[in-house]
């Protein structure tokens, strides 16, 4: 076993946590490229009990006169208090959204984040329902993707006020839809239709979310899923742009596409980093989803129809019967408390998923839960994390206070090893026996101290996670220049904070890598400040890797979320305290400005300390 004491372990697992921090920048700064594909195009294909439901609008020709048809159709206005746009007749789409009550920057007067466009804007986005024909009946029959609806009762959709569309077929049916809203992000479709023909009339209904091309503001980055998301009896479904373009040609659908059976329970849609489409099909019944992709020419993806599909069975209608069903459709905000009551009160099973916790889950869920709560009871985002650091710093004090007893009785063994040292001399086996005997002894553990800093591993990545993924912490201010906690530090050494006449560099620019703000600032001195509770370790190569950790760190972490380092300073000051306490209760009094008057002096050369002794009987006169 390798000789340790609390400095090497010091060193080997701040090296592990710079490796870490190293590989996430790493990506930041070099994501994957998106491969170009090449697929056939996707098809209509019938089938013995319904049709599948045309792809959105996949060749050309079609868009053009689908997006002449929209813009002129009349429409049905959206107005609620979080949501604002309408709904085209063709189709009766849900396709112009924005969401009220976010803004696209921090400036009041800038716009109101648009979530759904209609086709024939750029980046078109909308929902729609429609039914698929079986047996005898043909698209004519049924209202599809390019059925003009006529308004049946209401004009504008608000929360107490539905609206209802009619439609009547050449063959006698007569389809009917209303469709409703809360005041939330929940439209509720129902769709009814009556046969009034002399024949059985075999349709099912079903319902998609297109996207034209991927988003403008897609981010691609690893720790974010931006793409399908979805769940089918308790399975939870995510899928990226980029795997979607890739997916196989599945041969009923003759198109790119994956085809999934539920059961029970489940829905599917599109997820951004905030915001979210998502269809939710009858719960307790089965339905089909299907995610398909029909590229544009030269595999474009940025031209391509993303798309997901909910399908219902297919149900037969006598002459003189009806049938109704009911589907929803989420288009808002990602907000955890919306969507936790809509999963707990409205019947939408898993839906806290749809927000993307990533692989410590087990972690970020209750972290935000408790930082949610934190922020409700304080009103203020920075103080909620500063509280929450003190919370997660007593969930581990107990093992955090044996570390650092540890780290404690280490350092009253070392006139004792040194003494071991001298004994073995160069009988390396004999040492780290004797080494270990004298642990077990004392009852010391050397490897202790890496306990702390190995736990702040999967805490620190959690917390990154939940300031990167949710709503809550967009825009969310702190105080004075820190007004949203989930972007970096605007502040910078390049205007002095302010005080000069000149803007600070655009994030993500070399000179902001450079020029950093007050709260990275604040965080190298708060590292470099835990530092000097102990003295430098007396290897030289050591000491300069010490002395070069807070720095490194400062420069790494400027262009993290400003929240994520207000929790890192607290943090540091927090083990501050706790490992001064904790020395000065073994007896031990931390010789602070010592040790920092003691970094100031002109240190030897390393070379010059690894100069070998002269040979005996030489260098004497």
């Amino acid at each position: 076993m390798v000789q340790m004491d609390d400095q090497n372990n010091k060193n080997l697992l701040l090296a592990t946590v710079l490796s870490f921090l190293v590989v996430l920048v790493w990506f930041v700064l070099f994501p994957p490229e998106d491969p170009a594909l090449t697929a056939p195009p996707a098809e209509v294909v019938e089938s013995t009990t319904a049709a599948t439901p045309p792809a959105a609008e996949e060749t050309a020709a079609a868009g053009e006169e689908t997006a002449s048809a929209v813009a002129q159709a009349p429409r049905l206005t959206i107005d609620t208090p979080r949501l604002s746009g309408s709904i085209s007749l063709v189709g009766g789409r849900i396709d112009d959204l924005k969401l009220k009550t976010y803004r696209v920057t921090l400036d009041p007067a800038s716009d109101q984040v648009r979530l759904l466009t209609p086709v024939g804007q750029d980046n078109a986005y909308y929902a729609l329902h429609g039914w698929a024909p079986g047996g005898n009946l043909d698209f004519a029959d049924v209202p599809g993707a390019n059925t003009e609806w006529q308004i049946a009762g209401g004009s504008t959709l608000s929360v107490d006020n539905p609206v209802t569309l009619r439609w009547q077929s050449p063959k006698g049916l007569v389809f009917t839809r209303t469709i409703a809203i809360d005041d939330h992000y929940m439209f509720t479709v129902s769709d009814k239709v009556e046969n009034t023909g002399t024949g059985e009339a075999r349709l099912a209904p079903y319902g998609i979310v297109a996207r034209h091309g991927t988003p403008p503001d897609l981010q691609n980055f690893f720790v974010l899923h931006e793409g399908v998301v979805g769940r089918a009896d308790g399975t939870l479904t995510e899928m990226k742009y980029k795997d979607i373009a890739e997916l196989p040609v599945n041969e009923r659908e003759r198109a790119l596409a994956e085809v999934t059976e539920a059961a029970a329970d489940g829905w599917i849609g599109f997820t951004d980093k905030y915001w979210m489409t998502v269809l939710i099909p009858e719960q307790g019944k089965p339905f089909t989803s299907v995610t398909k992709f029909t590229p544009a020419a030269q595999g474009d993806t940025t031209m391509g129809v993303f798309q997901t599909e909910v399908r219902q069975p297919a149900v037969a209608i006598a002459p003189g019967g009806s049938f109704e069903t009911t589907s929803r459709v989420f288009a808002g905000a990602k907000e955890w408390e919306t969507i936790r009551n809509y999963q707990n009160d409205a019947n939408v099973p898993g839906f806290i998923d749809s927000i993307d916790w990533g692989w410590f889950f087990f972690l970020t869920k209750p972290i935000f839960a408790v930082l949610h709560w934190l922020h409700a009871l304080i009103g203020n985002m920075g103080l909620a994390i500063i509280a929450l650091t003190f919370v997660l710093k007593l969930l581990v004090l107990p093992l955090a206070y044996k570390s650092y007893v540890s780290m404690a009785k280490m350092k009253e063994l070392q006139p004792e090893m040194e003494a071991l040292k001298e004994r073995a001399g160069e009988d390396k086996q004999k040492l780290q026996r004797e080494m270990m005997q004298l642990y077990k002894d004392k009852k010391v553990n050397p490897a202790a101290g890496c306990l702390p800093i190995l736990i702040q591993i999967p805490i620190f990545f959690s917390l990154y996670k939940v300031i990167f993924v949710t709503i809550e912490l967009r825009h969310a201010p702190f105080f004075g220049w820190l007004q949203d906690l989930s972007a970096p530090d605007p502040s910078s050494l390049y205007n002095l904070f302010g005080l000069l006449p000149w803007a600070a560099p655009a994030h993500g620019s070399f000179l902001a890598l450079i020029f950093i703000g007050v709260t990275p600032i604040l965080l190298g001195i708060s590292m470099w400040l835990q530092q000097k509770l102990n003295p430098a370790p007396a290897d030289p190569v050591q000491q300069q890797v010490f002395a070069w950790m807070p720095w490194i760190f400062m420069f790494m972490l400027g262009g993290f979320a400003s929240g994520l380092v207000v929790y890192w300073i607290t943090n540091n000051l927090i083990t501050f305290t706790q490992q001064y306490l904790i020395m000065r209760s073994h007896g031990h009094k931390p010789d602070i400005f010592g040790n920092i008057k003691a970094g100031f002096k002109k240190k030897p050369a390393v070379a010059a300390a690894n100069t070998p002794a002269a040979p005996k009987g030489k260098g004497k006169k």
